[in-house]
């Protein structure tokens, strides 16, 4: 099909096509795909070590590199979702071969030959002399599995949520009632990221007790049946949704802008931008919500524009690979200025990549009993973490937003940035309690003469790491919508998809320099006071934490100097006109010849949230 005849589809379709009554087919697939994600992936580390009996700091760079992956893979899932396959079969794809990386987890550990056997004698916790390390055959069989999770994200994560904005149609104005009353409402992305910490939450409760108490069989298959109904759910509902036509391949855009203006880099920019190359039929498919117009930075692009001899074909039409539109060239500029914000999350993924390593180890010394019968697994101390950011979320919206709104006069109450950074410092004090805590958990094993006895349980209870895993989901609150609104919103409508990734792709550079971190803090502290070893009451993990703390607070000025240099995107819109209304006019005025920019108005955009109080049920 076309792109014309799927945009003219998609007009017919809007009203039976789209809105909220897609959203249980969508985040129903979402919800059971983080269930299952973190189903395994909280307790990842206690079956590296405890049941493949790997080295702490092995297993933990295992771990993150495992998460590094997965985070990488969703690059080239938005490409292909952006470039050709389209965004609803990439999720179905995805789920697809994670589908299959879960089948081949629950095998591996329900079949006694895919692992290695029990440990003989005490050593349970700690891989030693005692246990028998997982064989090459074994490790290979469950690195292929958690290969296939990761290919599966890459289908996955880059879509979903910028799917489920295609379904209320984010890039339009919302519309409103005459005489309409605001009222407290909820974002389309606070939404997802709320039904996402729902599904953690039950993971961390219900799966690892199901691991930790049952067995890990039953641990790993209840993810998997988990992920059989997200596949289920969602393509189920393929009649419901409105499926957004690709525009083609965004780096083959980005490429060619580049290699234009390479070409002419000895050509002079005119004064005028008007005298810039435009094509509004070129660029329909890729700027259905306004065109990007010109902005001054990054001048060196504007040369793709310029229109010199042996620019354009005979026909008439342009080389693209010698003359870009103005729209083009703001898309590369808008994806580099994006770039110094996403780097500042980066080091915020390492900082974090310890609370399923590290932090869970901790919590296996310490008394974790809250009754005489009950006993909280170490990896479900997460649920900390999940609950507060599930308050954070709910509690921005219906309270600090209104509040904020009038102190501001911001429709969202703070900007994107703004959220963004408050997220970063509240997750820097998170890593400060962290690093306190530990210190008193060392203190505590040495007042006792357990320095030495890493199996024992360390007199201190494991709520103590409460506060922390508690300040850490109310960072993730802030952090995790603002970065994901300002990536959405300022990428360029043909490379949503792509943006989404690198969401993802700063979790997977995270991860890896979260693995660089610990492997430079081991070899540099190696021997007498190593910081990361087996044996935690020998270590030094709280200067560990404080090292991570500092190199946050560097992270937090360089954020501010970013936010405080960075440009918004220009936006051509017409005044009190919606999309769909406003191309019709465009195409009237085109047909007479009498298109011009008057009735424009340009902005630097920043995207409003959808709020779920603007999309009218059928």
């Amino acid at each position: 099909m076309s792109e014309e005849e799927s945009n003219d589809d998609a007009g017919e379709q809007m009203p039976q096509q789209g809105g909220i009554k897609t959203m249980p087919f969508i985040l129903a697939n979402d919800f059971c795909d983080r269930f299952a994600t973190i189903g395994f992936n909280a307790n990842l580390i206690t079956y590296l070590t405890a049941e493949m009996h790997l080295p702490l700091v092995e297993a933990s760079n295992t771990l993150t590199n495992f998460h590094g992956a997965s985070n990488l893979t969703p690059i080239v899932g938005g490409l292909i979702a952006d470039s050709f396959a389209g965004r609803f079969w990439t999720i179905a794809a995805g789920s697809v071969a994670y589908q299959l990386g879960m089948v081949g987890l629950t095998v591996s550990a329900l079949v006694p030959s895919l692992r290695p056997p029990p440990c003989r004698g005490e050593a349970v916790a700690v891989a030693g002399e005692a246990c028998q390390r997982a064989t090459p055959w074994q490790l290979l069989v469950l690195y292929l599995s958690l290969l296939c999770t990761s290919v599966g994200t890459g289908g996955t994560r880059p879509c979903v949520m910028a799917f489920g904005a295609d379904q209320f149609e984010l890039g339009k104005p919302p519309r409103r009632r005459p005489g309409e009353a605001s009222a407290p409402r909820w974002s389309f992305f606070n939404l997802y990221f709320f039904g996402v910490e729902l599904a953690k939450l039950v993971a961390v409760t219900a799966v690892v007790y199901i691991q930790e108490n049952v067995g890990w069989g039953w641990g790993l298959g209840v993810p998997t049946i988990a992920m059989l109904a997200a596949v289920t759910a969602f393509v189920a509902g393929y009649p419901l949704y409105v499926k957004m036509a690709p525009g083609g391949s965004p780096l083959t855009r980005l490429a060619q802008v580049a290699v234009a203006a390479f070409r002419k880099r000895n050509v002079a920019v005119p004064d005028d931008p008007g005298l810039l190359h435009d094509d509004k039929e070129l660029d329909a498919g890729v700027s259905t919500t306004g065109r990007l117009l010109h902005t001054n930075q990054l001048t060196f692009f504007d040369r793709a524009a310029v229109v010199t001899d042996g620019d354009m074909e005979g026909g008439g039409g342009a080389r693209p690979w010698r003359l870009s539109t103005v729209h083009r060239v703001e898309e590369l500029k808008s994806i580099i200025r994006m770039l110094p914000i996403w780097a500042a999350g980066i080091l915020l993924v390492t900082s974090a990549s310890h609370n399923h390593s590290f932090a869970i180890q901790q919590a296996r010394t310490m008394d974790r009993r809250v009754t005489a019968s009950l006993e909280i697994p170490p990896a479900s101390m997460l649920i900390f973490s999940n609950v507060a950011m599930l308050a954070t979320l709910a509690l921005y919206d219906r309270a600090l937003v209104p509040r904020l709104r009038r102190l501001t006069g911001h429709p969202a109450g703070i900007t994107h940035l703004q959220r963004t950074g408050v997220g970063l410092a509240i997750s820097a004090v998170s890593n400060a309690v962290a690093a306190a805590v530990e210190g008193r958990r060392r203190r505590a094993a040495a007042s006792h003469g357990l320095l030495d006895e890493p199996g024992a349980t360390v007199p201190m209870s494991v709520l103590w790491m409460a506060p922390q895993y508690a300040i850490h989901g109310a960072a993730d609150a802030f952090m995790d919508v603002g970065r994901m609104e300002f990536l959405y919103d300022q990428a360029p409508e043909g490379m949503r998809s792509t943006a989404a990734a690198l969401y993802w792709l700063t979790m997977s550079a995270g991860s890896y320099m979260g693995t660089l971190l610990v492997t430079v803090v081991h070899e540099r502290t190696r021997g007498e006071g190593e910081w990361l070893q087996d044996n935690l009451n020998r270590g030094r993990l709280d200067r560990y934490y404080w090292l991570v703390v500092t190199l946050q607070v560097i992270n937090v000025v360089y954020f501010v100097i970013c936010a405080k240099l960075y440009t918004y995107k220009k936006l051509e819109t017409v005044d009190g006109v919606s999309t769909g209304e406003r191309n019709d006019i465009v195409d009237d005025q085109e047909n007479a010849g009498e298109r011009d920019e008057k009735g424009s108005d340009v902005k630097d955009v920043e995207l409003q949230p959808l709020l779920l109080s603007d999309v009218t049920l059928p």
